[in-house]
């Protein structure tokens, strides 16, 4: 179990490859995006249910 210790460690990390700020930064705006464009899709099926069931009133409103 070398690799389990603190120098086995440190060897493993020193081969990651981390991104870049150019990927980084496109990442982090594709993850805003899509977290954004998630809650738009959640708040309109929200509204919809909320709405049928205001017509059936299942629901006062």
């Amino acid at each position: 179990m070398k690799w389990f210790s603190f120098s086995g460690i440190v060897k493993e990390i020193k081969k990651i490859r981390w991104p870049g700020f150019k990927t980084l930064s496109e990442n982090s705006v594709q993850v805003l995006i899509f977290t954004v464009g998630f809650g738009v899709v959640f708040f309109v099926c929200d509204f919809i249910v909320t709405l049928l069931l205001q017509v059936l009133n299942v629901i006062g409103g």
